[in-house]
């Protein structure tokens, strides 16, 4: 891994921001392969989505919806230690998310002034799970516990079929996962079409389809590759996307107590995501950066994604960051603002209380990312590429909208009309006021009398 050393360096905002390693998310020279994809399922609907399942994932679908015997017979045939650990990572994420659920509330601001706000469900939501480089029954369960918990009514979940099935249906564990949730729209079409199909619904073009193969969704959420995040981007002006995610990433903030070990294992776990991937270590320790690199060496030839891996942490998105002291280890930290940033030093909730800037933070070497990918509890969609300065990572309440409620009755308003006629006036939109106070006065278009009609009317 490449060193980038900043010690010795009084770096401004701008200037520490600059010297984090990042990986391009060029969604930019995806655009114009994508929107004609858009544009074509848009038109055609089913037609379209089994060229491009065709296409690129090698397979015409018969059935573009899964049919439901195909999801429960999944389930029959899934390995009993994959379902355990599937209900057990079920289990926990569904704790988490009914504590996250928000509550409703009011404010009484003045006699018959009530401001009250309510959380409501999305009423259709559309999940897309990958099926890249690896399988994703984790991102199932990450996406549909939170709907589920915030009370959606209507669940789709998209992801390509399977490159071993003739039939062009998708990963076995995928629909056994959707069959423990006790999701059953389920999708076999994957990509930017999957989206399209998502934002603008699909017509069905063969009797199995029916008319309409699929409705229209609210919000689309889940990650996926460079041309899923430009199809989000692209339709994200007239339906929901979580965020447009970018490669993965870890950042770890050491110190010389921690394992070098482990440090590395963490790393090349991370690593082993993509190419692209960044992994990134802060430390004020070079006798531990050296024993890091010491260990990568010696683990990244025996690990299964050996090049892929090296890739990865070759690459200019990754480094050893050495810093002065713990103080820009942690400054470092929140101008790379990681995906997932875990913390091993000596005092680790001294440390966390300092983070600003995560999805994610993993307290202490037996909380590791994999946990999180898995079965902790918590989610793993979470902001990429910087975007945890100001984003957070899914949960319930990406699901839910909050609403407020305005309860004014006479005497509430009554005592605000004069003030907010006022403050149209200054505005220039006097029909504003006008509105308010035809509540009240005979009339508020006499602008000669109006100072007398309201204090004839108790407004003054």
């Amino acid at each position: 891994m490449r060193i980038i050393d900043l010690r010795g360096q009084k770096l401004s905002r701008a200037e520490l921001l600059a010297a984090m390693p990042r990986a391009a998310m060029g969604t930019s020279e995806a655009t114009d392969l994508v929107r004609p994809i858009l544009e074509d399922v848009k038109e055609r609907g089913a037609a379209a989505l089994r060229d491009f399942e065709e296409k690129f994932d090698h397979v015409r679908p018969e059935h573009l919806r899964v049919p439901a015997e195909a999801i429960a017979d999944a389930l029959t045939t899934l390995d009993p230690e994959v379902r355990a650990a599937i209900e057990e990572s079920v289990r926990r994420a569904r704790a988490v998310a009914a504590n996250q659920v928000p509550k409703d509330f009011h404010t009484d601001l003045a006699p018959g002034a009530r401001v009250a706000e309510r959380w409501i469900p999305i009423q259709r939501v559309g999940l897309y799970v990958p099926g890249g480089k690896a399988v994703y029954p984790s991102s199932v369960i990450m996406n549909a516990v939170p709907a589920q918990a915030a009370g959606v009514e209507s669940l789709a979940i998209a992801t390509p079929p399977a490159r071993d099935n003739d039939k062009g249906l998708p990963n076995k564990t995928i629909l056994a996962t959707c069959a423990i949730l006790g999701v059953d729209e389920v999708y076999a079409v994957g990509g930017a079409q999957a989206i399209a199909m998502f934002a603008y619904g699909a017509k069905g073009s063969e009797p199995q389809d029916g008319d309409v193969l699929c409705d229209p969704v609210d919000k689309i959420t889940g990650p996926g590759n460079i041309f899923v995040a430009t199809a989000k981007s692209l339709v994200s002006a007239f339906v929901g996307i979580d965020a447009v995610a970018g490669p993965t990433e870890i950042g770890i903030i050491a110190d010389k107590t921690a394992n070098p070990s482990l440090l590395a294992a963490d790393l090349i776990g991370q690593a082993e995501h993509d190419e692209l991937a960044g992994s990134v270590l802060f430390t004020d320790s070079p006798e531990l950066a050296e024993k890091v690199q010491e260990n990568l060496n010696y683990r990244v030839p025996k690990t299964e994604h050996a090049e892929r891996v090296h890739t990865s942490l070759s690459g200019t998105q990754s480094a050893i960051v050495l810093t002065d002291g713990l103080d820009q280890s942690i400054d470092a930290a929140n101008a790379y603002a990681a995906e997932h940033l875990e913390i091993q030093t000596e005092d680790a909730d001294a440390v966390v209380k300092r983070i600003k800037n995560a999805g994610a933070i993993f307290r202490g070497p037996y909380s590791p990312v994999p946990l999180g990918d898995y079965m902790s509890g918590s989610n793993h969609v979470l902001p990429t590429g910087g975007t945890a300065r100001f984003a957070a990572g899914l949960g319930v309440h990406t699901f839910m909208k909050p609403v407020e409620v305005i309860e004014y009755d006479e005497e509430g308003l009554k005592a605000l009309a004069a003030r907010i006629n006022a403050f149209a006036v200054s505005e220039d939109l006097p029909a504003h006021g006008e509105c308010v106070l035809s509540r009240f006065v005979k009339d508020p278009y006499d602008k000669a009398t109006l100072r007398e009609q309201e204090i004839e009317a108790g407004l003054r």
